[in-house]
């Protein structure tokens, strides 16, 4: 054999134990090598709570801000848009409504109100007073319509008596629960110690109710009252718009009223629904922000 043919033989063996070798599996267990670790992410370290706080706050700078902001006014120039729009409308409401949050365990927002400027009569209420002996009768020279005892359940039961609010005296609130609970509850007219038609003052309760009248949110803890009318000076119409938002705020505990705080104790007081929006429209006028509210 000749020395050219001895050294190619010699180069194809050195090749084929080449690729047999790269042929093995490797026994290096290349996920816990070093470098495969250092790639790794590692956990970042707890935030404390001043560390955190300013996270959030460089969040929220950087959130987008809600388009209604821009689009906010003050009461008083609300009022003059919206006449400005109306012009040729004397006659024209202003509705006004209050968006407030239902939170867990809030009830539906209710109160009652008298306006300083009313821009409607007021339909007079219906009322039926459960009570007996001498507080019947102080709650029928007091105005109620219907008054009587435990005989009452059956004819509201069957529909022989109707009311637009329903009072109770504490000796009878037990006794008419289990049959009228199931009736009144939906109806929302169920008499409650919460919203103080369970009282032993049935007729003081029924001389505060003449004048006044009744607002109520709905299930999405949304106001909406008409609350002046469109020829009225616009002082009377901030007027009634600050007193009714003062009635709101204090039904659904945004403001605190000192006299029933001081005769409830804290425990007692009712989840507060917050307020988020307060609007102010007319029918043909846009309903504009306020930003005063």
């Amino acid at each position: 054999m000749s020395l050219a043919a001895l050294q190619l033989a010699a180069r194809c063996r050195q090749c084929s134990g080449t690729m047999r070798l790269l042929r093995q599996t490797p026994q290096r267990p290349f996920h816990h090598s070093a470098a495969v670790l250092a790639r790794r992410e590692k956990k970042p370290p707890a935030l404390s709570k001043k560390q955190l706080a300013a996270k959030e706050r460089k969040r929220a700078k950087k959130a987008p801000k809600n388009i209604y902001d821009s689009e906010k006014m003050t009461l008083t120039d609300a009022v003059e848009v919206l006449r400005a729009v109306e012009v040729a409308s004397p006659n024209a409401t202003y509705e006004l409504v209050v968006k407030t949050e239902m939170g867990k365990g809030s009830t539906i927002p209710k109160g009652r109100f008298d306006l300083p400027r009313q821009t409607k009569e007021q339909t007079k209420d219906r009322i039926l007073v459960f009570a007996e002996g001498r507080q019947a009768e102080e709650a029928k020279r007091a105005g109620a319509d219907i008054v009587g005892g435990l005989e009452l359940v059956e004819g509201i039961i069957s529909g022989r008596h109707q009311a637009t609010m329903f009072l109770c005296s504490r000796a009878l609130i037990r006794p008419i629960t289990p049959r009228l609970g199931r009736v009144l509850g939906p109806r929302g007219l169920m008499p409650s110690e919460r919203r103080g038609t369970v009282t032993d003052d049935i007729a003081g309760y029924i001389r505060r109710l003449k004048g006044t009248s009744e607002w109520k949110g709905d299930k999405e803890g949304t106001i909406r009252q008409p609350i002046a009318k469109m020829y009225f000076p616009v002082t009377d119409v901030v007027k009634n718009i600050r007193y009714f938002l003062g009635v709101v705020k204090r039904a659904t505990g945004n403001v605190r009223d000192p006299q029933v705080d001081s005769n409830k104790k804290e425990t007692s007081q009712k989840p507060v629904n917050a307020i988020t929006r307060v609007l102010l429209s007319t029918q043909q006028g846009p309903s504009i922000q306020i930003a005063d509210a």
